[in-house]
């Protein structure tokens, strides 16, 4: 026999070792519940075309964006960002215009992605040995983009074009970027105008997010900002309004999509946190979302734009309420019954839902269509918010149908004088059985060896819920 001492030293062991495993496991799921930083890869492409010995504010163009990116590298470096990557493009430094052609492949990788602290001093010593000399070859610098950047799926991949004219060469710098941001090669791009005449601002709108830097102190600021939403993500939550206006749908998919390129960006289960708020996301502030909120019907929002640096709230209408389908004999007569469910008064379908399941829905009246024998119709269903709407169909009843030979068949509904069609049987088979709802119906067969029509057999038969009937045709 054990002393009470010692089995209390057992127990107390016991339960010690449980609670370090369950600690211990707490902490192992932890660690590898955290995600892995996201790696981004920021591509300067500088534009050193001829056109940058222009004059602006206080000398040349080049010459300021010389001094003020060299400056902004210097404070880039003191930047603790373990997970960035720069590199430096430049075009139009290679060939001359004069004497001519023009050299439209005048484009180069000067430095190759690395940490800042290794690649900062590189670029700054290139940028700082430039000499204004070619032409602009916007497009086919934005295509050779494409091999600058490591090959991988879950990077953030970044060009900042800093230029201070448009493209020369005949090429089409936004179809190139719309094509790369497809392929999911980078995100959208940030272009920079130097002292650029404000004509040409239209014509970077659509390669990426545009600046225009029309003075030395706004280049300066451009670049912090443009950095500033390079290096960070940022915080929002979707709110899913009630038909009261409160955030309180939730357990529904979304999906946010660039807007400007139609690249899937995030996919997610919505849902409330322990606080009773929708829970928050980090999002990438870059570019312009759509989202998709997967309710029956979906529901979208455009042009969504995420501030850095503030928590956004995306508010979206979806208020939603339940379908709940079944039989009045709760016995499952159907093995598999299905439900066509439309808006009302519109012929798309929005869901096959099946019987004896609940499905939520948006606020609305919609149109059903059972898919018994014969078919049930139902229309101006209501959906109300947060409640179930139950709709219930009469138990069906079982027919036979005994044929003397192989030939066609049809059987068919009586309504207010009318034969209406249900079903045709299987012309080779002599036996078959088929649920149908309770009614009068008729059934006409002639065999396949009779060649004349007075050889059509016609016979009567009613169903009723929950019976069986048996149906010769000879």
């Amino acid at each position: 026999m054990f002393s009470n001492s010692k089995v209390k030293s057992q127990k107390s062991k016991v339960l010690f070792l449980f609670f370090l495993f369950n600690f211990s496991l707490i902490i192992f799921n932890s660690a590898f519940a955290q995600p892995t930083p996201q790696k981004t890869r920021i591509l300067f492409v500088f534009d050193d075309s001829f056109s940058m010995y222009g004059d602006w504010q206080s000398g040349k163009k080049i010459d300021i964006a010389k001094s003020l990116l060299s400056e902004f590298l210097d404070s880039l470096s003191q930047k603790s960002a373990p997970n960035v990557e720069i590199a430096l493009r430049v075009y139009g430094h290679q060939s001359p215009l004069w004497p001519g052609p023009r050299n439209c492949e005048d484009t180069k990788l000067e430095v190759p992605f690395g940490t800042i602290p290794s690649s900062a001093p590189k670029m700054k010593a290139v940028i700082n040995s430039l000499k204004p000399t070619g032409t602009t070859p916007i497009a086919h610098t934005l295509g050779k983009c494409a091999d600058d950047f490591p090959k991988s799926k879950n990077d953030r991949n970044i060009i900042l074009l800093i230029t201070d004219g448009i493209e020369e060469c005949g090429g089409d710098p936004c179809a190139v970027s719309l094509e790369l941001q497809k392929k999911g090669v980078f995100l959208k791009p940030f272009v920079i105008g130097v002292g650029m005449d404000v004509t040409f601002a239209d014509a970077f709108k659509c390669i990426g997010k545009y600046y225009d830097a029309t003075t030395e102190i706004g280049f300066k600021n451009i670049l912090n900002v443009v950095i500033s939403q390079a290096l960070n993500n940022t915080t929002a939550q979707v709110n899913l309004m009630d038909i009261s206006n409160n955030p309180s749908e939730t357990d529904v998919a979304m999906t946010f999509y660039d807007e400007f390129s139609g690249v899937i960006r995030y996919n997610m289960m919505h849902t409330i946190n322990n606080r009773g708020n929708p829970d928050t996301i980090y999002m990438d502030p870059i570019g312009t979302y759509k989202l998709v909120v997967h309710t029956i019907p979906e529901v979208e929002k455009k042009d969504i734009k995420i501030i850095p640096g503030k928590h956004n709230i995306i508010a979206v209408d979806a208020p939603q309420g339940f379908l709940s389908l079944k039989t009045a004999d709760n016995m499952n007569s159907y093995r598999s019954l299905n439900c066509i469910v439309r808006k009302k008064n519109e012929m798309p379908t929005l869901n096959v839902q099946y019987f004896g399941t609940s499905e939520k829905y948006l606020v609305g009246k919609y149109d059903l269509e059972v898919l018994t024998l014969p078919r049930i119709y139902l229309n101006s269903i209501d959906i109300g918010q947060s409640k179930t709407t139950t709709i219930e169909i009469p138990q069906p009843g079982s027919v036979t149908f005994y044929k003397p030979g192989p030939g066609p068949a049809s059987v068919y509904l009586e309504e207010k004088n009318k034969l209406v069609w249900i079903c045709n049987l299987n012309e080779k088979l002599v036996q078959e059985n088929y649920l149908l709802q309770p009614g009068k119906y008729k059934i006409l067969y002639r065999s396949a060896m009779a060649k004349e029509t007075i050889y059509t057999v016609e016979k009567k038969f009613t169903i009723e819920s929950g019976g069986a009937v048996q149906v010769k045709l000879y």
